[in-house]
C-alpha cells in the first residue's frame, strides 16, 4: 500500500505493542493513518511509538487494556470518543495460547481463561468500540490462526477452538454490519516467526519441523500478515467482507 493511501483514517490496533499487532500498527501508519494501540505486557516504548506517526504527524496513542475486562473495555470506548471520536479500522489482534494442555489435564478455569483472551475479548471490544466505527468505509479485522483450521500443535485443542470460533463470528457480524457498509474478516496466520508466541510455547526442535513442512521454504513474518491487513483496510478491499485469509505459504489450504 502507498504512502498516504489511509490518510485521515484512524486505526485501533488492540495488542499492539509487539509482534503482529505492532507490524499491523506500523504498516497503518505508514499507509497515513492514526494509530491507537493497546497493550497488556508489552509496552511500546518511546522509540516504537515514535514509529508509528504517520506523515501527517498526528500522534499514536497507546492504552493498557485488559481486553477481557468488560467495564475497563467500556471505559477505552468511552475515552477514545472524547479523544478522537470516530474510528475507522479496528484490528482485534490481542489474544494468545496462555499455556499448553491436553484438555484430558486442563481444568475448566484454564479453558475459559483462553476463551476468554481470544473470544470473549473479540466480542467485547467490537461490541463497544462498533459505535465509533465510520458507516462505509468502516473495516474490522480479527486475527484468527491456523490452529482454527487444522487443530494446533499437541496441547492446543483450547486455543484452536478459540481461534475456529472467530471464523463464524467474522462471517455472522459481516452480514450484520453490511447494510452500514462497514466490512469485517479475519486473517489465519500459520507459522509466523519473530513473535512472543513462539518465543514463549515453541521449542526450537518444533519450530525447525514446522518450517521445513512448509511448501514455500520459510517461516512467515508479522510484515507478511501486516500486508494483508493493510489490503482489507483499504478502499481497494470494500466489497470484501466474511472472508477468513489464510497467510502460512501454502501449507494448509482451507
Amino acid at each position: 500500500m502507498a504512502a498516504g493511501d489511509l490518510e485521515g483514517r484512524v486505526a485501533v490496533v488492540t495488542g499492539g505493542g509487539t509482534g503482529i499487532g505492532y507490524a499491523i500498527a506500523r504498516g497503518l501508519a505508514e499507509a497515513g493513518a492514526r494509530v491507537v494501540v493497546t497493550y497488556r505486557s508489552h509496552q511500546p516504548d518511546a522509540a516504537a511509538l515514535e514509529a508509528l506517526t504517520p506523515s501527517s504527524g498526528a500522534p499514536p496513542l497507546a492504552y493498557a487494556l485488559d481486553v477481557t475486562d468488560e467495564s475497563a473495555v467500556a471505559a477505552f470506548a468511552d475515552d477514545l470518543e472524547r479523544e478522537i471520536g470516530a474510528i475507522d479500522i479496528l484490528v482485534n489482534n490481542a489474544g494468545g495460547l496462555v499455556q499448553r494442555a491436553t484438555i484430558e489435564e486442563m481444568p475448566f478455569s484454564l479453558w475459559r481463561q483462553v476463551q476468554a483472551l481470544n473470544v470473549d475479548s473479540v466480542f467485547l471490544v467490537t461490541h463497544h468500540l462498533m459505535r465509533l466505527l465510520n458507516d462505509q468505509q468502516g473495516r474490522i479485522i480479527t486475527l484468527a490462526s491456523l490452529a482454527g483450521r487444522n487443530g494446533g500443535h499437541p496441547g492446543a485443542t483450547a486455543y484452536a477452538t478459540a481461534k475456529a470460533a472467530l471464523f463464524g463470528f467474522t462471517r455472522g457480524l459481516a452480514k450484520e454490519l453490511a447494510p452500514r457498509g462497514i466490512t469485517v474478516n479475519a486473517l489465519a496466520p500459520g507459522f509466523i516467526e519473530a513473535t512472543p508466541f513462539h518465543a514463549t510455547f515453541t521449542t526450537e526442535a518444533s519450530k525447525r519441523a514446522t518450517i521445513d513442512s512448509i511448501p514455500a521454504g520459510r517461516a512467515g513474518l508479522p510484515e507478511d500478515v501486516a500486508s494483508a491487513a493493510l489490503w482489507l483496510a483499504s478502499d481497494g478491499a470494500a466489497f470484501v467482507s466474511g472472508t477468513v485469509v489464510d497467510i502460512n505459504g501454502a501449507q494448509y489450504f482451507g
